[in-house]
């Protein structure tokens, strides 16, 4: 911290978001909005220009951004593309690092986690937060997100107010690697439910009822949830743009569970089955469709 606090007198930290996509946009101006410093980059340029006409600092490059940066937060799709922003060519283990952190907002798999994170502390000494999320775009850009995270007690407890700009809930679960294994169970549960709630309107429908009204109707009974409230109003009206998120992403995510409960010995046949009605869906409806497009999957056929 001390390094940071020299950086900034006031000690407000300079921040850094890096991956701009159906997450990072809202949350970036949601730390806009709250009068912090941020500085962005992305991959595509036209990410870029709404966010620095909203008052963020255009980046050249990731190592550009942890340069300029005390904090630099970042939300890519896979550990991958994880992988390629850390070090690949200018990424962000060439910048210095030394009292700086890397906050990881992307779902990625928790041996991929402690590995970058080693592998970055090694390369120039930044610290690490894998900091996955839940609560999809609306949740964004609403600030009611829910990150669950895993590092260092003080690495959490520095970034918690910036967190807190973008989240409404910031959980400290463990070291290194247990916000992601954190976000597995999360995702055992989404997963599962937009399956069976998908079943659940389709048997509605199919029965001459007005599935609609299903929400309503279950509200306050041992049935209500949040994705009951928000998913069966987008599947009975095929409200999929914005997209709450891709099929892509769910079935990584539940392939990932499927490896990990391997390695642990756990039985997870929910999950399973529903990484296989999402399998399905990707090649019915396509990598990039809302995975809420799995009600279409028992759409009937004329």
């Amino acid at each position: 911290m001390a390094d940071a606090t020299k950086a900034n007198p006031q000690g407000v930290e300079r921040l850094g978001y890096l991956g701009l996509g159906l997450m990072g946009t809202p949350m970036t101006r949601r730390l806009l909005m709250a009068g912090y410093q941020v500085s962005v980059w992305n991959r595509s340029e036209g990410k870029v220009a709404p966010l620095v006409e909203a008052g963020a600092k255009r980046a050249e490059t990731p190592r550009d951004l942890l340069a300029n940066c005390d904090i630099v937060f970042m939300c890519v799709t896979d550990a991958a593309a994880v992988e390629e922003v850390i070090f690949g060519p200018e990424g962000l283990a060439a910048a210095p690092g030394t009292g700086k952190l890397v906050v990881d907002f992307s779902s990625i798999h928790p041996d991929a986690a402690r590995e970058l994170a080693a592998r970055l502390r090694g390369a120039n000494g930044a610290g690490w937060i894998d900091a996955p999320v839940s609560g999809g775009t609306k949740g964004a850009e609403e600030g009611t997100l829910a990150i669950m995270a895993g590092g260092e007690a003080g690495d959490i407890e520095r970034t918690r107010p910036y967190v807190l700009a973008m989240a409404r809930r910031f959980t400290h679960m463990g070291p290194t690697g247990a916000g992601q294994t954190t976000k597995l169970c999360n995702q055992v549960i989404v997963g599962c439910a937009m399956a069976v709630l998908a079943e659940a309107t389709r048997l509605a429908s199919n029965a001459g009822i007005d599935a609609s009204r299903l929400p309503e109707a279950l509200a306050g009974g041992f049935a209500d949830s949040i994705p009951l409230q928000l998913f069966v109003p987008r599947m009975v009206q095929g409200i999929h743009s914005p997209p709450l998120g891709h099929i892509a992403t769910m079935l990584k995510d539940l392939d990932t569970i499927a490896d990990v409960a391997q390695a642990t010995s756990t039985p997870v046949p929910m999950a399973t089955l529903a990484g296989q009605i999402f399998r399905l869906a990707k090649a019915a409806r396509g990598a990039d469709a809302d995975a809420l497009e799995i009600y279409k999957l028992s759409a009937a056929q004329h």
